[in-house]
């Protein structure tokens, strides 16, 4: 009842004290407050840190769930970490926020991989997991490690690589005045013929005023198509002559990313637990031009180059991404290529809650994927990636583990085989050779393709993203 008591002590007369009376009452049935929403979006402080190691008295997460939950995908996704590492770009995300130097950070996903193939049970593992590495749980948005974590899958779309009466609506490739970190991807602006940078125009400004007419990469059959595949950040395509070809991120403009499911559920023109894919593509289908006035509010304009598809669906950091194994979190204040353990929950394909406790590899990003309080998880290729995707929206936490410095140098990364590295290399240039198009650089490092919830839309439980991840 702070606040309703007389500081000074002075007598009330007995009209006053009445009044007094009624406002010790008010006070004291007053409803409590509503607490706020939740802010999952709040950035850090100023030299504030993502992650927190679990102090020696502090207990582990259960590791059992997770090693339960052990498959050929997680081992897919390990052996594509080892693999960034051994790329000599990676060093250029080390060290990385207090928490890890490359050396760490590369031996730990080596160590992690043995480490899983020389367990017997759940006791040896999480044996040798708490001697040989350190346990960091995130922050999350609150302080107390809360990640809403959403969900992100590749579309395939029926696609041209040239304008026809049935395809008409393009995507870009990466035009040369876009400006963005070498080393993170992330976009910096338009450069100018002067060297200096400015902001991009509005995505409506761009569409409308043939500013990348040329640059064309690949045409679909509505706005929304290609939209879809802008926000999402890589399609497999087919072709009208049966052919495949695949795209993948290239870059972005600097614009504010906002989610279209966002924007229609703010615009009171969907309700939030109805948000679908296929509910935007029947209102599309009935009003055309209010949906595409809330996709003009998104001015992150997305470019794109196509690739081999044997490296299809990558993540940001060049790898290919791999279902229910492949995370994306903000690389500005997560380390890249992490092993990380999510603690959430996931929805069926019949709707139901199932816990979903699995150890994941952090390897991408996405353009609304910001702040200590995100994250998602990437659900697959196609329709029943979709469905899932779609579902994904809960909270829970995470913890990413690292070794400890002293055990770095037993788990050194395997060399490379030359051959396979050769071969790969004559392919890729054979394919740049060959290609229509500008292929992905790899100076350009991460790329951030823009997954969203809903089909690649956002909706305003997916903090307007995804990624637009």
């Amino acid at each position: 009842m702070q606040g309703c008591i007389n500081p000074n002590g002075i007598r009330f007369s007995l009209i006053a004290g009445l009044a007094a009376v009624t406002l010790l009452q008010a006070c004291e049935t007053a409803p409590e407050p509503v607490a706020p929403a939740p802010d999952y979006g709040r950035a850090l402080g100023p030299g504030e840190s993502a992650l927190r190691k679990l102090g020696p008295d502090e207990a582990w997460p259960d590791l059992t769930d997770a090693w339960r939950q052990r498959d050929a995908f997680l081992s897919q996704a390990i052996a594509q970490d080892i693999s960034w590492f051994q790329a000599p770009s990676s060093k250029n995300r080390f060290p990385s926020f207090d928490v890890c130097t490359w050396d760490v950070a590369s031996s730990s996903a080596v160590a992690f991989q043995q480490v899983l193939a020389d367990s017997k049970d759940i006791a040896s593992f999480t044996g040798a997991m708490k001697q040989m590495f350190d346990c960091w749980q995130t922050k999350g948005w609150n302080g107390k490690g809360t990640v809403l974590f959403t969900g992100y899958y590749a579309p395939e779309f029926k696609a041209s690589l040239t304008k026809t009466s049935e395809f008409q609506y393009p995507i870009y490739k990466r035009p040369a005045d876009l400006a963005t970190d070498p080393n993170t991807g992330e976009p910096m602006g338009r450069r100018m013929a002067d060297g200096s940078l400015s902001k991009w125009p509005s995505r409506a400004e761009i569409e409308k005023s043939g500013m990348l007419a040329g640059t064309e990469l690949a045409w679909f059959k509505t706005p929304l198509d290609a939209y879809i595949v802008q926000v999402n950040g890589s399609a497999k395509l087919t072709l009208p002559d049966g052919k495949t070809a695949f795209i993948g991120y290239a870059g972005a403009t600097d614009g504010e990313y906002v989610g279209l499911g966002d924007s229609l559920v703010k615009e009171g023109l969907i309700k939030e637990d109805e948000l679908t894919l296929s509910a935007v593509r029947k209102m599309w289908e009935s009003d055309p031009t209010k949906i595409q006035d809330l996709i003009n509010r998104n001015n992150r304009f997305i470019f794109f180059s196509t690739y081999d598809g044997n490296n299809w669906p990558a993540g940001c950091l060049g790898v290919r991404v791999t279902e229910k194994s492949s995370l994306a979190t903000d690389k500005s204040i997560y380390p890249a290529g992490g092993l990380v353990m999510v603690d959430t929950q996931t929805a069926g394909f019949d709707g139901k809650k199932r816990p979903f406790r699995r150890f994941m590899l952090d390897q991408d990003a996405g353009g609304a994927i910001r702040a200590p309080g995100r994250a998602d998880i990437f659900m697959g290729i196609g329709p029943g990636a979709e469905i899932l995707a779609g579902g994904q929206y809960f909270e829970g936490t995470m913890y990413y583990f690292y070794l400890k410095p002293e055990y770095a140098s037993q788990y050194p990364l395997p060399e490379k085989p030359k051959a396979a590295g050769a071969k790969a290399a004559a392919k890729t240039a054979a394919s740049v050779k060959t290609a229509p198009v500008t292929t992905r650089e790899a100076a350009q490092g991460p790329g951030s393709p823009e997954t969203v919830r809903m089909g690649g839309l956002g909706a305003t439980k997916a903090d307007g993203s995804n990624p637009t991840h």
